[in-house]
């Protein structure tokens, strides 16, 4: 079995697949990758299923030795990647000879790189992923990111080297974006109507405490209507609470599983990948669309994933 030695490992490096859904009643959010469309397009381009692991890296690369040699491609933010001090382009598979060395240092666009290899990484499934969830410390690589030294195992791949490439149009349909659709949160009633006009209207910065548990914006409080209380409950991927002192939070990926917050809004199915490659001090600003439009986005959005059309031979 090839392996990939990890000489430096960058910056919060994790294996990652598509999450481990269903688990939320014991406690158990999804985690997966923060940016799911750069991790399944960067595993088509290497002929993977679209959930098999592959490697996040945020902000800052690392630097990989495979001694047995290996296909792979980089999906997502650019990293400023070379091998053996070529530069890699991003989504295009490229073929790696044994000995060869790729190194990436820090993102140059966006939050997150993805290193997607021919068979995937293989890792012990937990609760039927191997997806590493931080801070519980399960799944993935010793449920913990990589360190220097780490030997990982490549799954067993049978296909031949393929140059594939994504083609331009889907490139720009899913690059990063600082307007985040949302539909009405369960709470959205709880503040008034200049709130919610101030809330849209506002630019918010992604604050330095953000990571994948949540986002904390910083900008113009939102006011919650006086005398409101409510009960912790369950809460949902891309909610945005509003703290007590009026500022938003955008629960990501390894989100608790309830909270006791209100919901002002709630990021569309179609937009979560822009969350996943929002870093510190990026300026965001939400806008409103009916649940009708979150669906007919997310359906035009599979329906392009799906396509024969999106990548180049």
């Amino acid at each position: 079995m090839s392996v990939i030695q990890v000489q430096t490992p960058g910056l919060l490096t994790t294996v990652q697949d598509l999450g481990r859904e269903g688990f939320g009643p014991l406690g158990v959010s999804p985690s997966g990758a923060a940016d799911p469309i750069s991790l399944r397009l960067g595993n088509r381009l290497v002929g993977n299923a679209e959930s098999a692991a592959g490697l996040e890296m945020t902000l800052l690369g690392g630097t990989f030795l495979f001694p047995d040699g290996a296909v792979l491609t980089l999906a997502g933010s650019d990293f400023g990647a070379t091998l053996d001090g070529a530069a890699v382009d991003l989504w295009t598979s490229i073929a790696v000879r044994s000995g060869q060395t790729l190194r990436l240092g820090p993102a140059r666009s966006g939050a997150r790189c993805y290193l997607c290899v021919q068979g995937g990484i293989a890792v012990k499934p937990f609760l039927g992923s191997a997806s590493t969830h931080i801070l519980s410390g399960l799944g993935g690589f010793e449920g913990r990111p990589l360190r220097k030294g780490n030997v990982l195992h490549i799954g067993s791949a049978s296909g031949v080297f393929r140059k594939r490439t994504l083609t331009p149009k889907v490139r720009d349909r899913f690059s990063p974006s600082q307007v985040l659709r949302v539909t009405p949160g369960p709470q959205w009633n709880w503040f008034s109507e200049d709130s919610l006009r101030s809330f849209y209207a506002a630019t918010y910065r992604v604050g330095e405490q953000s990571n994948r548990m949540g986002l904390r914006l910083e900008g113009t409080p939102v006011t919650q209507i006086s005398g409101q209380e409510m009960i912790t409950e369950g809460v949902s991927l891309g909610a945005v609470q509003v703290t007590h002192g009026g500022l938003p939070i955008i629960l990501f990926v390894e989100q608790q599983t309830t909270g006791g917050y209100p919901k002002i809004a709630n990021v569309i199915s179609a937009d979560l990948h822009r969350v996943g490659q929002l870093r510190p001090r990026d300026e965001i600003r939400f806008e409103l669309v009916t649940l009708e439009a979150a669906r007919s986005l997310l359906i035009e959005q599979e329906e392009l994933l799906a396509s024969e059309e999106l990548i180049l031979e």
